[in-house]
């Protein structure tokens, strides 16, 4: 069972905001209504796909389907822009300022990555513990994932498009 798209299907509000600059806001309400302590979204995750959900479970969480729409409207944005808006300011930043330190701290990201996966890949590279080696290796991921990012866009399948 795909828990997100059965979430999206019962509170899509909810749902996007999982996967925006408010996921840690959605998932404490979530975890709230489900009851699970110190809630995080394997844990809820679980609960869907064990079919632990009750009807008032089911109740509650398109309660808060309903709220966040209410404060999408009493705000007069949608939860989906925010992370479009984010990306879009930091550009606009990059834009005013003429900074060349987003450029520069791209090339570093860029050749740490292709520097020390070159280095594994033919076996040149000192022996690390694995434990330190897998945490390096997972910074540098999300590092270049983060500034691929920033110069290319999101990696979400959603269509870009400026909010209305």
């Amino acid at each position: 069972m795909d828990w997100l798209g059965t979430l999206k299907a019962l509170a899509p509000t909810v749902a996007t905001c999982l996967g925006g600059p408010l996921a840690g806001a959605a998932v404490s309400a979530l975890g709230s209504i489900l009851g699970v302590p110190e809630p995080t979204q394997d844990k809820i995750s679980q609960m869907f796909q064990d079919g632990q959900l009750t009807p008032d479970h089911l109740a509650q969480i398109r309660t808060l389907e309903i709220q966040y729409q209410n404060d999408e409207k009493e705000r007069g944005f949608r939860y989906a822009d925010l992370q479009f808006k984010d990306t879009a300011d930091a550009r606009q930043m990059l834009m005013n300022t003429h900074s060349y330190t987003p450029a520069i701290l791209t090339w570093i990201v860029v050749a740490a990555f292709i520097g020390i996966e070159g280095a594994l890949l033919l076996g040149v590279a000192p022996k690390v513990d694995d434990i330190v080696l897998g945490r390096i290796l997972a910074t540098l991921d999300m590092s270049l994932a983060l500034v691929l990012g920033f110069w290319f866009g999101s990696s979400n399948n959603q269509p870009r498009q400026p909010p209305k």
